[in-house]
């Protein structure tokens, strides 16, 4: 009998935690061992008004920098060891060194913005300010605002290689394109309300999603021309783009499935079960693998979106996951999926060589994380930073 009460006891007090670790740990038998990521993972806590660093060597919090204001972006400097945040409700940017682990500078460029993109050339980020309305030049040496850009109340914007940017106005039903840094404004009417915008990759076509409307227009950049109107079967909310740009992924409300659309031959190409309800996406190169949160079943389904969307694996991660950052693809060095879970607090990380799976019997079985690390209350962005 005290035997039996010890064993009810330990299994009462086995944590989620500690059974997905140890799951993990089961599955891995066999495999090489995992090595770490080199590089640190900055994570903003919109609920704790925090920046979360983890270190991606160990898998471990390495430190919490408290900020004065909730931040929802997060951005990696490509050229040098920063990151840069953004809080929209003060207008203000955070410039945080990636080797000290502290904030060094900090901006305000409006008095709300909307988000952020760094400049298609480098050495400066644009915010999309809701009030003023209209795009904000931070140029990264001073980080003071120079070019103001006005347009009507912005609800999204995109940036392309070409050196424009696309705003759009849902109010007026517009999307004004401008070249930078302060090119004049030209407003495009749209039959449908826009919702969100993405530049096609050679920046010669815009893609229009459209919420209200259901449905996805494609301009012509040069002329303002529309060049064709898309329905879709769900509400657009979130994007994802192949890195060639040959393909587009969108997910949102009324089916629970993606939709593959093709910008190049301007069409809607097939739609893919996805999971319950899912939200935000990445893709990996090598393998061709999409990635879809599913925030209310908390899981992350897995599609090899080149073998016609075939189902990889479904994660089991932490509570309401949204977010998902990759670790850039290194030789010599494991790939990972960095899933933020917004409800739980922590991130879920997935190791993208175990995904394939060879048994038949396991394929669709749901795959334990690799490791689950708490980092603070509400996060909602993050940003990598690898170390050479």
């Amino acid at each position: 009998m005290k035997h039996q009460q010890i064993r009810t006891q330990t299994a009462e007090g086995l944590s989620r935690r500690a059974l997905l670790l140890s799951s993990a740990a089961a599955l891995g038998c066999g495999r090489r061992k995992a090595t770490g990521f080199r590089g640190l993972c900055f994570v903003a806590n919109q609920a704790s008004r925090s920046i979360a660093v983890v270190d991606l060597t160990r898998f471990r919090l390495r430190k919490q920098i408290p900020l004065d204001a909730a931040p929802a972006a997060i951005l990696a400097d490509p050229a040098q060891p920063k990151v840069y945040v953004l809080a929209p409700e003060a207008g203000t940017v955070f410039e945080i060194d990636a080797a000290a682990l502290r904030v060094t500078r900090r901006a305000r460029a409006a008095n709300t913005a909307v988000e952020m993109r760094f400049a298609p050339q480098g050495g400066a980020l644009w915010i999309l300010s809701r009030d003023p309305a209209g795009l904000v030049e931070l140029p990264l040496d001073s980080l003071r605002p120079r070019a103001r850009i006005a347009t009507p109340p912005p609800d999204s914007f995109d940036l392309c290689e070409t050196g424009r940017a696309a705003v759009a106005c849902a109010a007026s039903r517009t999307v004004s394109i401008a070249a930078l840094p302060g090119g004049p404004l030209h407003a495009i009417a749209c039959a449908d309300e826009p919702s969100l915008v993405r530049f096609r990759k050679d920046g010669r076509q815009l893609m229009v999603a459209s919420r209200a409307a259901r449905s996805l227009a494609i301009y012509d950049c040069a002329t303002g021309g529309a060049v064709v109107r898309l329905p879709l079967p769900i509400e657009p909310r979130h994007f994802a783009v192949n890195s060639d740009g040959g393909q587009v992924f969108l997910t949102g409300d009324g089916m629970d499935a993606v939709v593959v659309v093709y910008p190049y031959e301007t069409e809607v190409g097939e739609t893919f079960l996805a999971g319950h309800a899912p939200a935000g996406m990445a893709i990996t190169d090598t393998p061709g693998y999409l990635m879809i949160a599913n925030p209310e079943a908390n899981t992350v389904t897995v599609l090899d979106f080149e073998n016609r969307g075939k189902l990889v694996a479904a994660v089991q991660v932490g509570q309401e996951p949204g977010a998902i950052v990759l670790t850039p693809a290194r030789r010599g060095q494991d790939q990972y999926a960095l899933v933020l879970n917004r409800k739980s607090g922590d991130l879920a990380v997935i190791r993208v060589n175990t995904l394939a799976n060879s048994d038949p019997l396991r394929r669709y079985q749901p795959r334990p994380v690799f490791n689950l690390i708490p980092i603070g209350e509400g996060p909602v962005s993050a940003a990598v930073v690898a170390f050479t």
